[in-house]
């Protein structure tokens, strides 16, 4: 027994599937918390101790505050000692908002703001050249050196390349006092009634004083009175006129260009703020991109026509107002709405589009009488616009963008600032130059910036350069060097998105706390593994206690301290099975164990598959990091991409492949990244895509429903001679419209809890508890079960249920065989891990009859999978290329790159350093490979 002082003691521990049990975990260790996929890990870390971590803190509230934050349930536990402050690192936590990024998230880029509004040198938009601001001093010096002897008009400038005829604005100068003014160019006096072509651009300037520089005190008192006049009326601006030569200097209390005297702001942090109306780019609100018309979107098939539904967004004809000026149109074009698209003329076409007002009159020949016809039409792609932009439906909203492209904004080309902002510059290098900046070569500039600044510079940026500094450092050993400050946080994969929260939380150098992590490897290749472990050793060693739910066998051999969960999945699970150091674990007869040490494993297959001899091929692809890569898949193999992580797998895989295939076989519209040329489309049917995006973001949203299979069960329970009485249709069995479900919880069987300053909570509905149907649904039974029985059922209870019933025995068993026997039909998606949720998918799409000609292509399928899952995982993919299917996997795991037919590695490095096609053929012969990473840790595995 551990040293009570020294430990978080558990007790009673009953959350889930957990079997009341009792645990010591050490403080101030690495502990790594390992077992089954289900087996009650998260239910232990997350669930129990980091919840009852938050309650408590929340306690800590007034009554008032509390108030508002309803009831946060305390967790199915008897007693925990010793819980220190828990913050927990999760993989769904980051904010799916546009406006974040890799730079707010890490708080990088606010340091980088404040730097450049104090550090920074600013340049003119119009001639590049270093802007000046003087004080009224050194105004009137310059004046004095520059202007001696010499006559000069002082001006102050109010209008500035503006149209207008401003008969106030002179009548206002005139009540001033003043008698100039200089009007383009020329000086004029001010007369009664005085005033300009208003359709003309004009610049204006009033003339303040006219005077001969000496260096008497009077004169230098009437002009330093001057210079604080003319700085009033011309906001901190004013101009030198030199009679004689007509030439004209600016000089300004804030940054001016000394040529065309266009000033700027002073600038302060906010201007450099892409979420602040101050730095934001006006044009696309500091998005960096705006959402632009896509025609073949509107008009997806040009040879249907109008009537058939050849403009997507109008449907088939109907008799409306929009298809009667259709017709209308088609008079004046002399087209029918029953002819193809792309017949109809250009000019038609724009008018259709893009609307205009008309009137035009036919004559019949036939019946001789002349028609008069109007047209004011509005546009579809106006209609469209208008909608997306004005409309305050989130529905009318999401319907616009089904008909419009993402792209970069053209004022501030992605950068999402204004002007301004970026002409301010340090060493060269602008705000959004510097966001664009993989890690890596952000870090090199930094540590070589010294030499670039003034003393002055060095003094104000000293603090600010070392935090940055630090920040950056500790994002390059979490091994995400490859990414960049402007990276949108929505793009991130689970995994990176925690090691960015993991890297802040190390920068922030807190002490005594308890770090709960939820596998940080994913997404990770071997080769930095050991940064990441060297980061959590480095929060561990600082005085904090780290608890880390982990499959990877480098950390939990690296643990002091292992928790073995199991014996199962499900409620076969939720029991510890062994615990100690990961010396002690290896000599139990667990799974893992067996697992670490050699007893069991995946097998290499003793030879790779031939394929069906045909391939397809991509060539020239170059988005993002992409280096002009060519690739050949040969099909009817199962073939791996493997690489360091921001190698661009992804963009080779998912944004370039991907779409191309799904626009040829399903007419998908995303956009694919920019390449050459694609062969051998002709060889496979379709093409289907296993992500990790959730499979629900709802309490909703459910296994049963994602798969379709709870259609069939409704459809089922309609049959039973009871429904049929009562008359029941398929819609009573849903808990998504009324009449079947419980009113009060709205079929959810959860009520929210709105929190104002936190995420909300879900407690168990009163009226149904939680079975999400009212009584009378409820007494339908089939085989005894009511509808909500059936969705409390797990998957292995349902296999054996349904077995009578072929359409819904198909399904689930196909989520039995990808391993999700232990969890229930009605689970909420919310609740479900990563990589059951990929799972789900997965038998979804398995469960779909297959051509034995498909392309799937998976992206690290093995996440949240214990090595024992990855077994029963690739057995069912093996299955399935065995069919002659192809699959192609995105993948770190050495477990399932050594079972590929064939690998591609890319490579060398991440981000810049990487874009490259370094290895490619059987493992065997990747290996021999020297140059790449994979291949030195594929060849342990080989051995």
């Amino acid at each position: 027994m551990l040293d009570t002082e020294d430990t978080i003691e558990v007790i009673g521990a009953r959350v889930h599937n957990l079997k009341n049990i009792d645990i010591s975990i050490p403080r101030e260790k690495l502990v790594v918390i390992t077992g089954l996929s289900g087996s009650g890990k998260s239910s232990l870390a997350f669930d129990t101790i980091y919840a009852e971590g938050q309650r408590r803190y929340i306690e800590t509230f007034s009554a008032y505050a509390r108030q508002f934050l309803g009831g946060l349930e305390r967790p199915d536990v008897d007693k925990i000692d010793g819980l220190s402050p828990v913050i927990a690192i999760e993989q769904k936590t980051t904010s799916k908002s546009p406006r974040s990024t890799v730079g707010t998230i890490t708080e990088i880029y606010d340091f980088l703001r404040l730097l450049f509004a104090r550090a920074g040198d600013a340049y003119s938009y119009n001639t590049g050249e270093k802007m000046v601001s003087y004080s009224d001093e050194q105004i009137k010096s310059l004046i004095t050196d520059n202007f001696l002897g010499k006559r000069i008009n002082i001006l102050a400038p109010v209008i500035r390349a503006r149209k207008g005829h401003y008969a106030e604005l002179f009548q206002q100068i005139t009540k001033q006092g003043f008698l100039k003014v200089r009007v383009n160019g020329e000086v004029q006096d001010l007369v009664a009634g005085m005033k300009l072509d208003r359709y003309k651009t004009h610049d204006i300037e009033i003339v303040v004083d006219r005077l001969m520089v000496e260096k008497s005190p009077e004169s230098e008192k009437r002009l330093s009175e001057s210079i604080h006049t003319a700085m009033y009326h011309g906001e901190n601006v004013l101009m030198i006129l030199d009679q004689d030569t007509n030439e004209v200097r600016y000089f300004s209390r804030n940054l001016m260009c000394p040529t065309t005297g266009i000033s700027y702001q002073n600038p302060e942090p906010n201007l450099f703020s892409f979420n602040s109306p101050k730095g934001a780019c006006e044009h696309c609100n500091g998005l960096g991109t705006i959402n632009e018309i896509n025609v073949k979107k509107i008009i997806p098939n040009p040879k249907l026509s109008i009537k058939n539904g050849g403009f997507a967004p109008l449907g088939e004809y109907k008799s409306s107002w929009i298809f009667k000026q259709l017709e209308t149109i088609g008079e004046k074009y002399e087209f029918k709405l029953t002819d193809a698209i792309e017949t109809i003329s250009a000019e038609a076409m724009e008018m259709i589009l893009n609307g205009g007002k008309d009137k035009f009159s036919v004559t019949s020949k036939a019946a001789g009488i002349t028609k008069e016809y109007k047209i004011d039409f509005e546009g579809i792609s106006n209609f469209i616009k208008t909608q997306h932009d004005e409309s305050g439906s989130t529905t009318i909203k999401r319907w616009a963008k089904e008909f419009m492209d993402e792209v970069n904004c053209p004022e501030c080309n992605g950068s999402r600032l204004k002007k301004e902002a970026l002409y301010f510059k340090i060493n060269d290098k602008n705000i959004a130059d510097l966001s664009g900046m993989d890690i890596s070569d952000l870090t090199n500039w930094f540590d070589g910036l010294d030499q670039h600044l003034s003393e002055k510079q060095k003094t104000i940026a000293i603090e600010v350069v070392k935090e940055i500094k630090d920040r950056l450092h500790f994002l390059v050993n979490v091994g995400l060097e490859y990414l960049a400050l402007s990276r949108s946080s929505k793009s991130l994969s689970g995994g990176e998105a925690q090691r960015i929260r993991l890297a802040t939380q190390i920068g922030s150098q807190l002490v005594g706390v308890l770090y709960i992590l939820d596998e940080p490897s994913i997404g990770l290749h071997q080769r930095d593994n050991e940064k990441l472990i060297h980061s959590l050793e480095q929060l561990r060693d600082i005085g904090n206690s780290v608890i880390v739910v982990e499959h990877d066998k480098d950390m939990i051999e690296r643990a002091d301290y292992v928790i073995d969960i199991g014996p199962k999945a499900g409620k076969f699970g939720g029991e510890i099975i062994s615990k100690g150091t990961p010396k002690e674990i290896l000599e139990q007869h667990t799974i893992t164990a067996m697992y670490l040490n050699g007893e069991m494993k995946i097998e290499v297959p003793a030879k790779r598959r031939e394929g069906n001899g045909k391939s397809m091929k991509l060539t020239g692809a170059t988005g993002n990091n992409l280096k002009n890569v060519s690739i050949e898949l040969p099909l009817g193999k199962l073939i791996c991409v493997t690489g360091v992580s921001g190698s661009g797998k992804s963009t080779l895989i998912n944004e370039t492949l991907y779409p191309i295939l799904n626009a040829y076989y399903f007419n998908g519209v995303k956009k694919p990244q920019p390449y050459k040329k694609i062969e051998g489309l002709e060889h496979i049917d379709k093409v289907i895509d296993i992500d990790q995006s959730p499979i629900g973001r709802t309490p909703r949203s459910n296994p049963a429903t994602y798969t379709e299979v709870f259609t069939e069960i409704r459809s089922l329970f309609t049959m039973t001679p009871e429904s049929m009485i009562r008359g029941y249709k398929a819609g009573r069995f849903s808990f998504n419209v009324s009449g079947g479900r419980c009113e009060t919880c709205e079929g959810s069987g959860v009520r929210t809890i709105e929190m104002s300053f936190l995420p909300d909570v879900y407690v168990e509905c009163e009226t149904c508890q939680g079975k999400r149907f009212n009584r009378e649904t409820l007494e339908i039974r089939y085989k005894g079960k009511s509808i909500s029985d059936v969705l409390n059922m797990t998957v292995d209870e349902a296999v054996p249920f349904f077995e009578n019933i072929p359409k819904i025995h198909r399904k689930v068993k196909t989520i039995q065989d990808v391993g999700l026997g232990y969890i229930t039909l009605g689970q909420q998606s919310t609740t479900l891990s990563g990589g059951e949720a990929q799972r789900i998918k997965l038998a979804t799409e398995l469960s779909k009859k297959d051509t034995g000609n498909t392309f799937y292509i998976m992206d690290e399928p093995t996440t949240g999978l214990h090595f024992e899952d990855i077994r029963v995982l690739m057995d069912v993919i093996n299955k399935l290329v065995d069919k002659g299917n192809s699959v192609l996997i995105i993948e770190h795991n050495m477990d399932v790159i050594k079972l590929a037919d064939y690998i591609i590695d890319i490579g060398y490095e991440g981000g810049k350093g990487g874009g490259e096609v370094v290895a490619k053929g059987t493992p065997e012969e990747v290996v021999k490979n020297k140059k790449s990473y994979t291949a030195q840790f594929l060849k342990k595995e080989l051995l």
